[in-house]
């Protein structure tokens, strides 16, 4: 071989080599799954808060039937279908958490053992890998809360048919709460991933994210215009609004969220988080 052909050899294999196709968005959300699933915790967690959630939903329609069986037939005309039994605040406020903290961890994870830095060089488009994490996210978790959702609302109406006190589906304002209640976990999960590419550091990432979801929202009453505005435009209080089936009393002193704005809190706290995260990434250094 001549020195010009030896010479261009290894130029063409590494203009070969450059030329590689990116890796597909399909490949980078089996990687993403495969890297959930091989976990250990994760069925054991979305197990664990199946059963505690749907089970407060239970405690609820329980507690209710006793109230049922004290009251007067007149009374219990009047008492209506209450959702937060078959939604119970308590229950999703631990769906909240633990799909908050398992979405930040998602990123946190691969900064913590170094995994970051091996996926970053075999797919440098960060931004694609961001996005991949956010759609396998979004999906389990859309997943596990529409199981949960459905079924704290059949356990919680099977028991209060007992008392002939359980709704239909087609009740009105039952489907909403039931579609916002499913949605409540994707949208805390991808809180949480935004919040994991933020911080980047485990403890301080769960705190946060508990302070974000949870916590936050009490602080702001709703006497104030600004401060219901802010109470507002929590997921949490969104959630609380959209479950609700009765009408806001306009004679309140209070400022009352509405179902539009609630459904935009629920758009845009997730956009802005994935957002967010895909630009960190970008970037930032590994």
């Amino acid at each position: 071989m001549t020195p010009l052909a030896s010479a261009s050899a290894p130029a063409t294999t590494s203009a070969a080599s450059s030329a590689e196709p990116p890796a597909r968005f399909r490949y980078l959300l089996a990687s993403e799954w495969i890297k959930m699933r091989s976990l250990r915790s994760t069925p054991w967690t979305l197990a664990l808060t199946t059963l505690i959630v749907i089970g407060s939903a239970a405690i609820s329609a329980l507690a209710e039937n006793d109230n049922l069986r004290r009251m007067s037939a007149a009374a219990r005309t009047h008492e209506g279908f209450h959702v937060f039994d078959a939604f119970p605040p308590t229950g999703y406020m631990t769906l909240m958490l633990v799909a908050g903290s398992i979405g930040a961890l998602t990123v946190v994870n691969e900064y913590g053992s170094g995994l970051i830095a091996t996926t970053t060089v075999a797919v440098p488009a960060r931004g694609a890998v961001t996005a991949a994490k956010a759609v396998v996210t979004a999906a389990l978790w859309t997943a596990l809360g529409t199981v949960v959702s459905t079924g704290s609302f059949l356990v919680s109406q099977a028991i209060l048919s007992e008392e002939r006190a359980g709704v239909p589906l087609s009740h009105p304002g039952v489907l909403r709460a039931l579609v916002a209640s499913a949605l409540l976990a994707p949208v805390c999960a991808l809180v949480g991933l935004g919040l994991g590419a933020l911080i980047r550091h485990g403890a301080a990432t769960m705190v946060t994210t508990a302070f974000v979801l949870v916590m936050l929202p009490p602080v702001f009453s709703q006497s104030a215009r600004w401060s219901a505005a802010v109470n507002h435009a929590m997921p949490a209080s969104a959630w609380r609004r959209l479950v609700q089936t009765w009408e806001p009393d306009p004679h309140s002193l209070g400022y009352d969220a509405t179902v539009p704005g609630s459904w935009a809190v629920y758009v845009l706290w997730p956009l802005l988080a994935v957002v967010l995260a895909v630009v960190l990434v970008r970037r930032r250094d590994v």
